[in-house]
């Protein structure tokens, strides 16, 4: 796996030295690897302490992106749990859970920065709305595919309400439920990131409109390389987790979602 991972990484560096040795493509439009390697060595070697190093504003965004998340997810599996067992409750929140879904939900940042301000409040909660749906919307799916037979043994034993959800619907939407998890890391991310493009004090986001002002095509994509290291990082880490809680599931069960 490594390997295969370091030979597409070694194609895809040297399609790209060849595209800009070969061609008249101009430095601030695609800078040579090299110079975008300098660039990140230069961002991750300061000291975190000071404002222009990578790691000042990636701890930040960070920290957002997983506390957005935590909040998202947490919402959105609780409500799918509420929907799934009570229909009154599916019927109030349906409306809403679609008008909002319907929504270019990006584009609700700079509202967000206008109620609440320029600091994490407004990163963390745009990143706990674009989590919210796909955990809510595979939670959902996932509640609802409980096996019929194992319903009707628990059932049949006199289980109650709770029971039943504890021992059968939670375990069987486990995968579902890490199909949404996957997609809604990823969302946060993506959400921090676009709220610091709207407006933050800090943030890889923030960095990365700086060296845009400056037209420094190399430390853009320094910030984007560390960044897709960073989402890397994440992804791996909720497939640990996943298989750490969800090892008896089969592979095509754990990865199924929207």
């Amino acid at each position: 796996m490594w390997l295969q991972i370091a030979l597409s990484l070694a194609v895809g560096v040297a399609a790209w030295q060849s595209a800009v040795s070969f061609s008249d493509i101009p430095s601030y439009v695609l800078p040579a690897p090299k110079s975008v390697l300098a660039a990140l060595l230069d961002g991750i070697s300061q000291s975190p302490l000071v404002r222009s190093s990578f790691w000042f504003h990636l701890f930040d965004t960070l920290k957002a992106t997983v506390s957005g998340f935590a909040i998202g997810a947490s919402i959105g599996l609780v409500l799918a749990a509420f929907m799934a067992e009570f229909r009154v409750v599916e019927n109030a929140a349906l409306p809403y859970v679609v008008g909002l879904q319907s929504l270019p939900k990006v584009a609700i940042a700079p509202l967000l920065v206008i109620w609440l301000g320029y600091g994490s409040e407004s990163k963390v909660a745009m990143a706990a709305v674009l989590t919210l749906f796909p955990v809510l919307i595979n939670g959902l799916q996932g509640f609802r595919s409980s096996a019929r037979d194992r319903l009707e043994m628990m059932a049949a034993l006199k289980a109650s309400r709770w029971q039943t959800f504890r021992h059968i619907k939670l375990p069987g939407a486990l995968p579902m439920i890490f199909a949404g998890l996957h997609i809604g890391i990823v969302y946060a991310m993506l959400g921090t990131i676009v709220s610091e493009f709207t407006g933050a004090q800090r943030g890889m986001g923030v960095i990365m409109m700086q060296l845009q002002t400056v037209s420094d095509t190399a430390g853009v994509f320094a910030a984007l390389v560390l960044l897709g290291f960073t989402g890397y990082v994440l992804i791996s880490t909720m497939r640990l987790l996943q298989r750490r809680l969800v090892f008896w599931a089969e592979n095509g069960d754990q990865t199924r979602g929207i």
